[in-house]
């Protein structure tokens, strides 16, 4: 099928085959591997948020300009993820295919989500903790640290619908950068697929769950530690509740139904599940990378 569409990546029925067989094997692994790849995945959105923080924290950038290059360096994050393999909450919203075609049960799905979300609480949270403890908010005159503490004071202070439709509009995104992903043959194919809809994401300043339990965290570390004197609004614990909780709900609607109920009702619908298609030259693909 691939060959219709005058390429070797495959065709999207072709994808959401794969995405479904890979749900199945997400949804039945094993614990401590799950909680391990989960930790992973954490630690590389907030990795790749710190990155952001550092070309935002430019005042010779303009607003786009800044933007969109923080978005473009971003997207480091969700390449490690793909390709050195990890399990993201947001991605692994495309579960609702397999769910939808009773591949998986509602206990096993709900499962993944907890546990996987959980986990890279922990990798988010951890990679804050050393990030400070590296000094790394400290440069330039502390101006990292203050570009951190921005951005995670407009997130809390976001409204809840604001903070939901951001959390439907960024996993949307997500989503199509992972699906795409699984449409490449090398690594070269993933990047190229992952980049766009990542740096567009950030750029338009939409809300990721696992981007904020990095921000957040360690905007409170700054201030609380930080050489500079404390703002008058602070970021708290209970802000960041406030605002996880929308962009969560937001996140889920966003991956799960928009996009993967979506394509499960175009592509998987009343359709048998099989094989799903090897790399050319290839062994079979095996459901867990």
């Amino acid at each position: 099928m691939s060959e219709l569409y005058g390429s070797d990546a495959y065709a999207p029925r072709e994808v959401a085959l794969r995405i479904e067989t890979v749900g199945v094997a997400k949804a039945r692994m094993a614990t401590l591997p799950l909680l391990m790849l989960g930790v992973l995945a954490g630690a590389f959105i907030g990795l790749g948020a710190m990155f952001y923080a550092l070309v935002k924290s430019d005042p010779t950038l303009g607003l786009a300009a800044g933007s969109v290059l923080g978005g473009l360096v971003f997207s480091m994050g969700l390449l490690l993820v793909v390709v050195a393999g990890a399990e993201l909450f947001t991605g692994n919203n495309l579960l609702a295919m397999a769910w939808a075609d009773g591949q998986i049960t509602t206990g096993e799905i709900l499962r993944n989500w907890v546990l996987v979300g959980l986990a890279n609480l922990v990798g988010a949270v951890g990679v804050a903790l050393l990030v400070f403890a590296s000094g790394h908010t400290d440069l330039h005159g502390g101006a990292i640290g203050q570009q951190v503490v921005q951005i995670a004071l407009a997130k809390q202070s976001l409204s809840w619908e604001h903070a939901f439709f951001r959390g439907v509009l960024c996993n949307v995104l997500v989503c199509m950068a992972v699906w795409m992903a699984m449409a490449g043959r090398s690594v070269t194919d993933k990047t190229v697929a992952i980049v766009l809809p990542i740096t567009a994401f950030v750029a338009a300043g939409f809300e990721h769950s696992i981007a904020n339990m990095y921000f957040m965290p360690l905007a409170m570390l700054v201030q609380q530690y930080g050489p500079e004197a404390s703002p008058i609004a602070r970021v708290t614990w209970s802000g960041m509740l406030g605002n996880l909780l929308p962009v969560i709900g937001g996140n889920l609607v966003g991956g799960s139904v928009l996009v993967g109920l979506a394509y499960y009702v175009i592509y998987r619908r009343g359709v048998p599940l099989e094989t799903p298609p090897a790399p050319a030259g290839r062994r079979a693909q095996d459901p867990q990378e």
